[in-house]
């Protein structure tokens, strides 16, 4: 299973040291991180200083902050080059909007990094081969998988980020969740989805691929980003309590995958 998987690449992320060498404790054992709580995407103020684990200064969170911002800015360039595919002006606006507003989450993340002393660009180029493979293995054909993948792929990525969020320092969550902020037109695309596959069959056999196959590359490059950078991944691990509450998280978004499936008509 694809959280099988997930579970076992973090894991050997954080058990093995820099050069391969085998460690006694993790990450997490040596911060002391409290057992996994329920996360919610909110958290009530009496709840807040009990269920952050993470502080500000974590060097997860940089780490954190640069594959949010690669991910709003290839987003940005993506729904731009991707409005040309739209069959009505209406549709070419709708990406347009959604577009500005991921170059609007950008620039929030760039002020993010730069107020902690983070080089922006450096701190993005080691995620931008997982998300560059991404897109190149998710790239839409048709007018109906761009907006497949804008609601439910995207969707994904910020499922995972809000899972965490509620475990950060304050400031920081109020920054993920600044940029993780609804782009708009999420109504117009399950109009047009759902209007399309109630009258064809065959369109909505394909779209129910297309979904699956967005899951599971972004769960594989996830996997592939958790593997190779060793704060983030200690982040991620602390705010999910342990390896089960990462494997949990898996679950979880695709629980919520299922759920956008089903409003698009795609079930």
């Amino acid at each position: 299973m694809l959280v099988e998987w997930a579970g076992s690449e973090v894991e050997a992320a954080c058990v093995r040291g820099p050069r391969g060498e085998r460690r006694r404790t993790t990450t997490i054992d040596r911060m002391g991180a409290h057992s996994p709580e329920s996360i919610t995407d909110e958290a009530s103020p009496a709840d807040t200083a009990a269920e952050v684990r993470i502080a500000f200064d974590h060097p997860g969170v940089s780490e954190l902050y640069a594959v949010l911002a690669y991910g709003e800015i290839s987003a940005f360039y993506r729904l731009a080059e991707d409005a040309r595919m739209a069959p009505s002006m209406r549709g070419r606006v709708a990406l347009a909007s959604m577009a500005a507003a991921e170059m609007s989450h950008f620039e929030s993340l760039v002020e993010a990094l730069s107020d902690r002393g983070v080089e922006v660009y450096a701190a993005m180029d080691p995620f931008v081969r997982a998300l560059d493979d991404y897109h190149a293995s998710t790239n839409p054909s048709t007018w109906l998988e761009v907006l497949v993948k804008a609601y439910v792929g995207d969707g994904l990525a910020d499922d995972f980020y809000r899972e965490i969020a509620h475990t950060l320092d304050p400031a920081v969550a109020s920054t993920v969740r600044e940029v993780l902020a609804e782009t708009g037109h999420s109504e117009f695309v399950v109009h047009e989805v759902l209007t399309r596959v109630q009258a064809s069959s065959q369109d909505k056999a394909r779209l129910m691929l297309w979904g699956r196959r967005l899951l599971g590359e972004a769960i594989t490059q996830a996997q592939y980003v958790l593997a190779q950078r060793e704060s983030l991944t200690d982040l991620v691990i602390t705010a999910s309590g342990d390896l089960n509450g990462v494997a949990a998280l898996f679950d979880r978004m695709q629980e919520q995958h299922a759920e956008r499936m089903r409003v698009l008509g795609l079930v």
